[in-house]
């Protein structure tokens, strides 16, 4: 990373690929309306039918395949041209990838990825294709979808603690800020930042950030031009 450049952290939410065609979790109409959390967001649900659980992931990962990054994906990855950028994510998604960010935190796991039972910490790359119900590893651990659950503490919290506290500039996307301890992290950011918050709603505003309300498509290429300018 070049040391010279201002920082920018984006922390992005389901809003932001909601955009994209993507259902989200939590809004009227969203997954955890169609189909119960304790089911398939919780280790219980997975030990109780790891095939129905698996099945779930499939359907989302198929969806992420057909979608494409929406113009507030590709105006956070044009950030970096002037910019250095983290992007920290609570999404299953790789469209900020796909979009062309080069350093994105996936707090919540990745959906084309698997992660083996015997060894947590070892991943695997699948893809968009289905994965097995009963697919194992070459070590024989069965696999499960590398999603962060309730109850599962997220990934990367260290290294988003560390970009948020130096960031000059803090772009909030797409989250109603309820899920916690991930939210928590925008209380860190240095008081002298430019902090905004672009979504639809949200469960409350942190302090010294400025709240846009609007779709992210519509409103994040806008202040991507301005800090660009």
């Amino acid at each position: 990373m070049d040391g010279s450049k201002r920082k920018v952290v984006v922390f992005s939410g389901a809003g932001l690929s909601a955009d994209s065609g993507l259902d989200t979790f939590r809004d009227q109409g969203g997954l955890w309306h169609q189909v119960p959390v304790a089911l398939v967001a919780t280790p219980e649900g997975w030990q109780q039918d790891p095939a129905f659980v698996t099945a779930f992931y499939n359907d989302r990962r198929r969806d992420i395949a057909k979608a494409q990054p929406n113009a507030a994906h590709l105006a956070i990855a044009r950030l970096e041209q002037r910019f250095e950028v983290t992007v920290i994510t609570q999404n299953l998604d790789d469209l900020h990838e796909r979009a062309g960010s080069s350093r994105v935190l996936h707090l919540h796991g990745e959906i084309t990825k698997a992660r083996s039972l015997a060894a947590p910490g070892q991943l695997y790359e699948i893809g968009y294709r289905d994965l097995g119900a009963e697919e194992r590893d070459a070590a024989g651990g069965l696999l499960r979808p590398h999603v962060v659950w309730f109850g599962e503490a997220p990934l990367a919290m260290d290294e988003a603690l560390a970009a948020i506290k130096v960031a000059d500039k803090v772009l909030v996307v797409g989250t109603s800020l309820i899920v916690q301890p991930a939210a928590s992290l925008l209380k860190k950011a240095r008081y002298q930042a430019d902090k905004r918050i672009v979504a639809l709603d949200i469960n409350s505003k942190p302090f010294g950030y400025r709240f846009i309300r609007g779709r992210a498509a519509n409103v994040v290429p806008a202040i991507a031009c301005d800090w660009l300018a």
